[in-house]
């Protein structure tokens, strides 16, 4: 397993190897500029497959039956909550899924497994190179208190806005910059607001 970002201290605290460092797995943590782009063409080594954490679905782990049957159970129990979610941030994501990648965080973004990363496209991007869109896929841990607190907000307002910042927080956990920074703070400090005053 390996995960890409920006820089080591991205890499380490990746949401996308939570699962992962719960079980003693090591992982590659990766930072130079052409890493993603090497490991696109280096398929395995001493006969292990390399698999980017950041793409796909998860349903790996020492355990790959119980992770399925998390999922599942993950997938079952959340179908409203991601329903709302999928329409409170429309065009911003591919799609809202649970996952079991996620222990401690409540959202990461993840690519196909054939897309090109969030490294790799701002690499492409800072070269001056036109990217095709793709929006990346939302998940989201569904066990965590955040993702908890959002599936019981009757306000569909306020649900909307807890989704943006849960989705801007994922971009920026990832490493990538956000479209829209002042949106981002002006819903956080509308945020803090109304818990102070609460």
């Amino acid at each position: 397993y390996y995960v890409v970002a920006e820089n080591h201290a991205t890499a380490k605290n990746s949401p996308h190897i939570e699962a992962l460092r719960e079980q003693n797995i090591e992982v590659l943590l990766l930072s130079d500029r052409v890493d993603e782009w090497l490991m696109s063409h280096l398929g395995e080594f001493d006969g292990k497959s390399f698999r980017d954490c950041a793409k796909g679905e998860w349903n790996e782990g020492k355990d790959v039956d119980e992770t399925k049957k998390a999922l599942e159970a993950a997938e079952e129990a959340s179908e409203s909550l991601v329903e709302r979610m999928q329409g409170a941030l429309g065009e911003r994501v591919e799609a809202v899924r649970p996952t079991v990648r996620l222990t401690t965080s409540p959202a990461c973004l993840t690519v196909a497994e054939h897309e090109m990363g969030a490294q790799m496209r701002r690499i492409m991007e800072a070269a001056g190179q036109t990217m095709p869109s793709n929006k990346p896929t939302m998940e989201i841990n569904i066990d965590h208190p955040l993702l908890k607190r959002l599936d019981q907000e009757a306000d569909e307002d306020r649900f909307s806005e807890l989704s943006q910042i849960l989705l801007d927080q994922a971009f920026l956990a990832e490493g990538s910059p956000l479209d829209d920074p002042a949106s981002y703070v002006t819903r956080l400090n509308k945020l803090l607001v109304e818990l102070s005053e609460g």
